[in-house]
């Protein structure tokens, strides 16, 4: 491979130390390598550093960091090269230090992990290519859990053949990683998704023609801004000028799909976070000098309580609440039903059958579906640091994630590719704006075939 790439700091390196951004894990280091950080090594990568996070992956913002924010290291159009005149605004989170490597040019490309959009979100605020794969693709064996259910490891790039690159030289059968998806159900997904994408691939060179892109109706909600809409609009046009069929659809339960997240991801969260008590490993603080003998939950409690940043307790507490007795039939299970309405709409809309249906299973695809999605990969542009300080208290924080949680409770491959900047006399004027490609599980090569056509039509309106 020969290519500099960065590794998330969530991710276990044996020669770096692997914080996860939190007071919990300052002085640890692993000592072993993740799967993904092997298979870089043996591709011939050359791995350049750790990169800074939200604390275990939580927020979206990159400001929940025992390191400090990441500054977004996009500079528009105009703008002063002196960096204390430069417009100091957020990376996005939580892989918003992977995202600002890339974007300042340190590395081709760099490990990220997505559990609702932690990839997809720092690549549109900072204007490069962020690939959230097929779960269950690429191992997760030596990555920190936030929500097994959920979290991928991710790929950020400067161009999606960077993203390419890497990600192919992960997604390969990890019998370590209990999550993994066979070797058996990965052709049978390559399989679909080639036979799928011939017509148009096959086509006269640049043509789109028999490609089907739909435009889901719920994404653009009321918390979008409309300077957001303008480049997406470019790009439909521009792809709708090569041939591609434009297909308005409708995926009703995503209005659910927020919700249902944060249950789910905070309930697991709890649960995968109950291991650092500070006895085994991570931050010890004992009981003060004069306090009472305590019990060992009170031991916990101290240590804890001085390891877990702000957001970090929140989500514990919260998903805590939503896995007990009384709580949990009303929320967590509730939760989980929805994610599966959410899969099935989907299904619904894609051309392409879901290849990790039993064979014995109805069909789960429309054979006059679409073969991909696009919609804006987020509600605004990057938010300047000291409106994301103000975001960090109130639930309009959360709202960030709206628009990439549904691929996430699916389980769906998506990936955010720079669509231009925000036009002048909007906020945020200047700086970039991301579009998703959202595809069936195992159509990496589609979303990516897409997302290249992107790039082209960009550079030729550039």
């Amino acid at each position: 491979m020969g290519m500099p790439v960065a590794v998330k700091d969530n991710i276990c390196t044996a020669d770096a130390p692997t914080t996860c951004a939190s007071a919990m894990l300052r002085d640890f280091t692993s000592p072993f390598d993740a799967t993904v950080v092997k298979l870089l090594n043996n591709a011939g990568a050359a791995i350049v550093g750790k990169t800074n996070c939200d604390e275990f992956g939580m927020g979206s913002l990159n400001i929940n960091s025992i390191h400090g924010p990441v500054v977004n290291p996009y500079q528009p159009h105009g703008q002063s090269t002196l960096w204390e005149d430069r417009e100091r605004r957020a990376a996005g989170g939580s892989s918003g230090g992977s995202a600002a490597a890339v974007a300042a040019g340190m590395c081709d490309a760099a490990l990220a992990t997505d559990t609702g959009g932690s990839t997809r979100l720092p690549a549109s605020y900072c204007g490069v290519v962020g690939l959230k794969p097929s779960y269950g693709l690429i191992s997760r064996w030596g990555v920190v859990s936030f929500a097994d259910s959920l979290d991928c490891v991710g790929v950020i790039g400067k161009d999606v053949v960077s993203a390419e690159r890497v990600y192919d030289a992960l997604a390969q059968f990890d019998p370590q990683d209990p999550t993994a998806i066979p070797e058996s159900t990965r052709t049978r997904a390559h399989e679909l998704c080639s036979h799928h994408m011939f017509p148009w691939v096959s086509a006269v060179q640049n043509s789109l023609v028999g490609l089907k892109i739909g435009i889901p109706q719920e994404y653009f909600p009321t918390s979008l801004e409309p300077s957001i809409v303008a480049p997406l609009r470019r790009v439909l046009r521009a792809l709708k000028g090569r041939g591609a069929t434009l297909v308005p659809v409708s995926l009703p339960n995503t209005s659910y799909a927020l919700s249902a997240y944060y249950i789910i991801a905070s309930a697991e969260a709890s649960s995968n976070l109950a291991r650092y008590d500070g006895v085994q490993y991570g931050l010890h603080v004992p009981p003060p000098p004069d306090a009472l003998p305590s019990t060992p939950a009170e031991t916990y409690a101290y240590s804890r309580s001085a390891g877990f940043g702000a957001e970090v307790k929140k989500r514990i507490l919260l998903g805590t609440y939503a896995l007990t007795a009384d709580a949990f039939d009303n929320y967590f299970l509730k939760a989980q039903r929805l994610r599966q309405l959410i899969r099935d709409d989907f299904h619904r809309v894609f051309a392409v059958p879901n290849p990790l249906a039993s064979a014995s299973a109805p069909p789960t695809s429309a054979p006059d579906g679409v073969h991909v999605l696009l919609h804006p990969s987020a509600i605004r542009a990057a938010p300047r640091l000291d409106q994301a300080a103000a975001l960090a208290g109130s639930l309009d924080n959360y709202v960030q994630d709206v628009l990439t949680v549904p691929a996430s409770l699916a389980g769906l491959p998506a990936m955010s590719v720079p669509a231009g900047v925000v036009e002048a006399g909007a906020e945020g004027a200047g700086w970039p704006v991301g579009v998703s490609v959202v595809g069936q599980w195992g159509c990496e090569a589609m979303v990516m075939r897409v997302g290249k056509v992107i790039e082209e039509v960009q550079r030729e309106n550039a």
